[in-house]
């Protein structure tokens, strides 16, 4: 990974696009730092603290840079735009007209999509922004000290209108990087959320025990391991194709593969699983009954029921978007179209039904990877004495590595086509 940043710092084309993204991310950076008028942050991050930590708002945080807690303008982060895409792509399968669009208009339909998707985030932002500013207007520590001192329309409307023009800039931010920097845009400043915590994760560490310390970062670099092996491993279906002869040209008769990757719906199903397991606490939170043992064995990350339900949610969301990104009639459709076939299966339905009983083997491994990797940290932080403050999360390194890998194979590939010399020499 080192070689090949510094290989391609050394083309200037590349080193322009490096320095670009470098700058986006700063400037996003330094406006998760600027607190938004009429609150007050630092009473706002001791409440989130002791409130909201253990809710699914506790993800939304990490997901931010810790902007959300610190109620900056970035505070909604790119999750206003991530959850209008996600929306829109469950949308253009289930309505004719957005599938004709995505599929048919080609270019632009594409362009469509994607400006239905902005105006989705902008609608978004500001249902978010009115429910942030709900929350922090009612908002109060158990002394009683108010986070908002002053509360009216005019507080309103400033506050909910600086988060949505900050979700606004968050999406033309990472657009920016997708256009004209290196990767793409979400997963670049997810990534830089991410890593802001690490500074903060070791100076924790110091004050834990040499012991668990060593275990905490052995256990990382395996998991580290463990997701960069999965992420490239694919169940490889051969398919054959038939030999046509057009006038007096042959065409087809070569060998190739379906390639169906084990990580075949990367980290969504964690992130929708945690979120929905989440939303017991974050009412208990909002309605200030965060006491008793149902709140303590079932709503928050601690308890055994939680990781049980946390554990189904990620099977059933692996499930549920595997049906959505492969389809098996329509793959062995375009076979038979394209005069391929897979050795000793018919074309049409026995086709569709193999790759249908392989994508659903291939999905029972991937889901249980997903699970390992979200449990861990959870099991890690009720075993180990002090590992529950480290606030490292599974969903959090799935998306570190796997941006890390896409963004070394987005650089590869560029200095590959610079190099090529074609069949000139």
């Amino acid at each position: 990974m080192l070689k090949t940043l510094q290989n391609a710092w050394r083309i200037p084309e590349l080193r322009k696009k490096l320095m670009f993204t470098l700058l986006i991310l700063l400037l996003y950076r330094i406006g998760n730092v600027i607190p938004v008028p009429f609150v007050d942050t630092a009473v706002m991050a001791h409440y989130f603290d002791q409130t909201l930590s253990s809710t699914v708002l506790g993800l939304y945080n990490a997901m931010s840079g810790s902007a959300f807690a610190q109620a900056s303008v970035l505070a909604l982060g790119i999750q206003p735009y991530i959850n209008a895409s996600i929306i829109i792509q469950l949308l253009t399968v289930a309505i004719p007209a957005l599938e004709r669009m995505a599929k048919e208009e080609g270019e632009e339909g594409k362009k469509k999509i994607t400006q239905i998707t902005r105006y989705t985030t902008v609608g978004l932002g500001v249902l978010l922004g009115f429910a942030y500013y709900t929350m922090i207007a009612n908002a109060t520590l158990a002394d009683g000290t108010p986070v908002m001192a002053e509360k009216g329309v005019l507080q309103a409307i400033v506050i909910i209108a600086t988060f949505t023009a900050g979700s606004s800039v968050v999406m033309w931010l990472g657009e920016q990087i997708t256009e004209f920097g290196i990767g793409n845009g979400i997963s670049m400043i997810l990534f830089a959320n991410i890593i802001a915590g690490l500074p903060s994760m070791v100076n924790t560490m110091i004050y834990l025990t040499w012991w668990v310390d060593l275990i905490v970062v052995v256990a990382l670099l395996l998991l580290v391991v463990f997701i960069v092996f999965i992420n490239d491993a694919e169940r490889r279906i051969p398919i054959q194709y038939a030999k046509r002869v057009v006038g007096r040209k042959v065409y087809g008769g070569q060998s190739t593969n379906l390639p169906i990757k084990v990580s075949m719906s990367g980290v969504l199903p964690v992130i929708f699983a945690q979120s929905i397991v989440s939303i017991p606490a974050t009412i208990c939170a909002f309605t200030g009954n965060t006491s008793g043992w149902w709140y303590e064995n079932v709503f928050t990350n601690s308890g055994w029921i939680y990781a049980v339900l946390y554990f189904l949610l990620i099977f059933f969301f692996s499930w549920f978007y595997s049906t959505i990104q492969y389809d098996p009639v329509e793959i062995a459709n375009n076979l038979k179209k394209n005069g391929g076939f897979i050795p000793g299966f018919r074309p049409g339905k026995p086709t569709a039904d193999f790759i249908r009983k392989v994508i659903n083997k291939v999905l029972v491994f991937g889901a249980l990877y997903l699970a390992i990797v979200a449990l861990l940290p959870i099991i890690g932080s009720n075993v180990l004495e002090g590992a529950q403050y480290l606030a490292i999360g599974g969903t959090s390194i799935i998306i570190v590595v796997g941006v890390a890998l896409e963004t070394v194979k987005a650089l590869e590939a560029q200095m590959l086509m610079r190099h090529y010399k074609g069949f000139l020499d």
